[in-house]
């Protein structure tokens, strides 16, 4: 359930800021729309969303540190 609320978090981050990266075009701010993807809010909401569905696919280990064997 903590997974499902951080991933939905950050996808409405990543579609706010991608909301003002579109405004940024549209008001004809090319440099500033380049350094938004680049080194700015943009990037950052991506990495943070690409983090947390690595950290889920990683963690595949149970309660007491055992891989799930599936039905003995």
């Amino acid at each position: 359930m903590a997974y499902e609320k951080q991933l939905n978090i950050a996808m409405d981050r990543l579609d706010q800021s991608l909301a003002k990266l579109r405004n940024l075009i549209k008001r004809g701010q090319n440099k500033e729309a380049l350094q938004f993807m680049e080194k700015g809010e943009l990037k950052d909401r991506f990495e943070n969303l690409q983090n947390i569905i690595t950290i889920s696919q990683t963690g595949t280990l149970g309660a007491r540190g055992t891989g799930t064997i599936g039905t003995l």
